[in-house]
């Protein structure tokens, strides 16, 4: 057996205890160079080191472990070190240490062991100076590396939390524009809060996830924004409306997709999405684009069902209100024409289940 050699210094003695407390893995077959490399770190105070001798489970071992820096023989029976390496690339960062042993020290082949990730050499026999000054260097530049990164996650986070206020505020505004042009044309300013009610339970019962369906009920109260563009006379006329005045009333699609593009956010995005596409028809005579079918988002399909249900199920300035029967036999009619049938489909499965509040109490901004 290759025997240890011993220092007179300790090369550690100043390292900082955080560094042997990181992890490190050892992939190495042969049983005399795991014992020499298992005593010179224990020796120095590296405790939680954990050896892989099957290079078959180096991948699994790796990822069970997620060590701090890799020790890793190129010449073992099944996988290569480089076939390691290269399975490890898609399961770490860019960098992650690999500290590659071999007693080849041809160019060629630490050439290709660093195009494959290596990051430094041990060659054999070891050298225990050696060994533990690699290790710490490595270990150091992985320590230094991970801080960076908590630190870029912090102002990230910082960076996310104040966006998400200022984008919080620009709602709530955008909400309150919306409340106040619905007021004009529904006298409890309550639609947009049935809608949104409505158009999560049918989201929920067509399989959509809670996020997804999270993300409905929160853009859904922002899809008649653009009403806040639509002069009262024409939005709060009693009598039919011309084709001229029907036509302006067509641009509050646009306008509140207006109002609203530009966010970065999934709800900012998803809200621009619904107000434009609300009044699409399954059967492509919707506007403002004329979309059919599945060119038109499944959100504002959702959107099309709910809207329709609950402008008939209320009093408005130009008609009265039908019964909840009434409109849900309206809707049915509609299906595979104004409507997706599938979500018609599942809006009645909700309303046959007694679960369709057509007086739905005032919502919270």
């Amino acid at each position: 057996m290759q025997m240890v050699p011993s220092t007179t210094d300790n090369p550690v003695s100043s390292l900082d205890q955080r560094l042997r407390t990181m992890k490190i893995l050892i992939v190495e077959d042969e049983d005399a160079q795991v014992l020499i490399l298992r005593t010179i770190l224990k020796r120095e105070g590296f405790n939680h080191v954990t050896v892989e001798q099957d290079a078959r489970r180096a991948a699994e071992t790796f990822e069970r472990l997620q060590p701090d820096l890799m020790l890793l023989d190129l010449n073992m029976p099944y996988l290569s070190g480089f076939a390691i390496m290269d399975m490890l690339r898609e399961q770490s960062e860019d960098y992650f240490p690999v500290l590659v042993l071999t007693a080849d020290d041809r160019a060629e082949t630490k050439k290709r062991a660093l195009a494959g990730g290596a990051k430094d050499f041990l060659n054999k026999p070891f050298d225990s100076t050696e060994v533990i000054l690699r290790v710490c260097n490595l270990l150091a530049a992985r320590h230094f590396q991970l801080q960076l990164k908590a630190h870029n996650d912090t102002l990230e986070q910082l960076v996310f939390e104040r966006t998400r206020q200022l984008e919080q505020s620009q709602i709530e505004m955008l909400v309150r524009l919306a409340r106040t042009a619905e007021y004009r044309d529904d006298q409890s300013g309550e639609h947009v809060w049935r809608v949104s009610q409505l158009a999560s339970q049918i989201g929920a019962e067509m399989g959509l996830d809670r996020h997804r369906v999270d993300l409905l009920l929160r853009a859904a109260r922002l899809h008649d924004v653009g009403k806040i563009a639509i002069p009262d006379g024409i939005l709060m006329k009693p009598s039919r409306l011309t084709n001229e005045e029907f036509n302006v009333i067509k641009t509050h699609t646009v306008v509140g997709a207006q109002l609203l593009s530009g966010g970065q956010s999934e709800l900012m995005k998803t809200a621009e999405m619904i107000a434009l596409t609300h009044h699409e028809r399954w059967d492509g005579d919707g506007y403002p684009e004329g979309l059919k079918g599945e060119e038109i988002p499944l959100e504002g399909r959702i959107m099309a069902v709910a809207d329709t249900l609950d402008a008939m199920t209320h009093d408005r300035v130009h008609q009265r209100a039908a019964s909840l029967a009434e409109a849900a036999r309206e809707i049915k009619k509609q299906s595979g024409t104004q409507f997706d049938p599938k979500v018609v489909e599942a809006f009645l499965r909700v309303y046959e289940r007694g679960e369709v509040d057509i007086s739905a109490p005032f919502g919270s901004i």
